[in-house]
C-alpha cells in the first residue's frame, strides 16, 4: 500500500483498505483459508462442526413451527466448506430442504468465485445487502464474521481521549499515532456511551451497523442470529487488534494487504446493544459448551466406528481442536439473539 503524499488515516479506514480495497485488499485478492492460506476456520478443521450447526438450525426451524418458507443467511462464507456440509445434510430432511431458501452475504469477488465453484448445482442467492431477503423467518449464521470488520481504537490519557491513526510518509515505514478527539461528539453519533468506565475502547462501527440491521430483520420477520467468534465477556475493553500471516501472528503495519487483520469481539458490548434495542433476548456460552451440548462427542463416536485406528485418531484430534479449552473451545464464544417471546436455548 503506497500513497503519493504524506497521509494520516484512522485505524478503521486503514483496516478497510488493507482488507477490502479492490486492488490490494487481503480478502479481495486471495483465498486465506486452509493449509496454503493464513488460517484455518472450524468448518475446515472438521465436518463435525458444521454438522452440529445443522442440528441447531433444524431444531430452531422446528421451534419456529416448521414454517413452509424459511431463510438461512450465512454471513461471510469463507471457502464455502460449511455451506457445503449444510446442503449435504439438509437433503436428508426433505420437508426442511423444501422450505429453506439459502443466501450467502459475501464482499469478496475472489471468495464468491471459490464458493460458487464448491457449491455448484445448488440454489443459492449471493447478497451484497440484505434487501433481497424475503419476508420469512430468517436465521443468520455468523462464524468468524464480526472479527474481520474494521475497528476504531480510543485511548484515555488523564481526562482527554485520543483516537488511534496510522501515518504514511514517503519512503518510510507507516506508524501508529494518537490524535485528540471530541469523544462526546462520537458517542452522540453512535448513540452509545461506549467510554463509560473505560480507559481504552475498541469499537467497530461497521460491525455494530450489521448487528443493528440484523436485529431489525429479526424483529420484523422472526428468526435469530447465531454468532460464533473470537471474543471475551469482560466489561473492561482490551486491545485485541492483531494480524495473522501464514498461521502466525505478524506486525499489522508490515506486509499490508497480505495479512489478515482481526480483533476479539467484546460480547458484553453486543449484549448491551441487544438489550438497548428492546424486545430481544440473548444467550451466550463457549464454543466448547455449545458443541458438547449439541452432541458433538456422540457424533464423533458414531463416525469413528468401523474405521482404521489412524482415521479414528484423526477424528478425535480434530474434535479436540474444536472443544479443548486451551485451543478453540474457550477462546471462541457463541451468542444467540432471538425475539423475547421465543425460549429456544439448545446448545446454551
Amino acid at each position: 500500500m503506497k500513497f503519493k503524499e504524506n497521509i494520516n488515516i484512522p485505524l478503521d479506514k486503514f483496516i478497510n483498505l488493507s482488507l477490502y480495497d479492490k486492488k490490494f485488499g487481503y480478502y479481495m485478492r486471495k483465498n486465506p483459508f486452509g493449509k496454503k492460506g493464513d488460517f484455518i476456520t472450524a468448518p475446515n478443521i472438521s465436518r463435525l462442526f458444521s454438522e452440529m450447526i445443522v442440528v441447531w438450525i433444524l431444531s430452531f426451524w422446528k421451534n419456529l413451527g416448521s414454517p413452509k418458507n424459511f431463510n438461512l443467511v450465512e454471513l461471510g462464507a469463507g471457502n464455502g466448506e460449511m455451506m457445503k456440509i449444510f446442503i449435504e445434510s439438509f437433503k436428508k430432511f426433505e420437508k426442511f430442504n423444501n422450505s429453506c431458501k439459502i443466501f450467502i452475504y459475501e464482499k469478496s469477488p475472489t471468495l464468491i468465485k471459490i464458493q460458487k465453484k464448491k457449491l455448484k448445482g445448488n440454489k443459492i442467492v449471493w447478497l451484497s445487502n440484505f434487501k433481497k431477503i424475503k419476508k420469512f423467518p430468517t436465521v443468520f449464521i455468523a462464524n468468524e464474521f464480526f472479527d474481520s470488520i474494521a475497528i476504531k481504537q480510543f485511548i484515555k490519557l488523564d481526562t482527554l481521549w485520543f483516537e488511534r491513526y496510522v501515518s504514511f510518509k514517503k519512503n518510510k515505514k507507516p506508524f501508529f499515532f494518537d490524535k485528540k478527539i471530541d469523544i462526546k461528539k462520537f458517542e452522540k453519533k453512535i448513540k452509545h456511551k461506549v467510554t463509560l468506565n473505560q480507559k481504552f475502547v475498541e469499537y467497530s462501527e461497521g460491525g455494530v451497523n450489521y448487528l443493528k440491521n440484523i436485529i431489525k430483520i429479526i424483529k420484523k420477520k422472526q428468526g435469530g442470529l447465531l454468532i460464533i467468534d473470537y471474543g471475551y465477556l469482560d466489561k473492561k475493553m482490551k486491545n485485541t487488534l492483531q494480524a495473522i500471516s501464514n498461521h502466525k501472528y505478524s506486525n499489522i503495519l508490515d506486509n499490508i494487504g497480505n495479512s489478515d487483520i482481526t480483533h476479539n469481539i467484546n460480547f458484553h458490548l453486543f449484549k448491551e446493544i441487544v438489550l438497548k434495542s428492546g424486545g430481544l433476548r440473548n444467550s451466550i456460552t463457549t464454543q466448547r459448551n455449545f458443541l458438547i451440548n449439541l452432541g458433538i462427542k456422540q457424533r464423533a463416536e458414531i463416525l469413528s466406528k468401523n474405521v482404521s485406528f489412524l482415521k479414528k485418531a484423526d477424528i478425535f484430534y480434530r474434535l479436540e481442536r474444536l472443544i479443548n479449552e486451551k485451543q478453540m473451545g474457550h477462546l471462541f464464544k457463541v451468542m444467540f439473539i432471538q425475539n423475547k417471546k421465543r425460549k429456544f436455548n439448545l446448545g446454551f
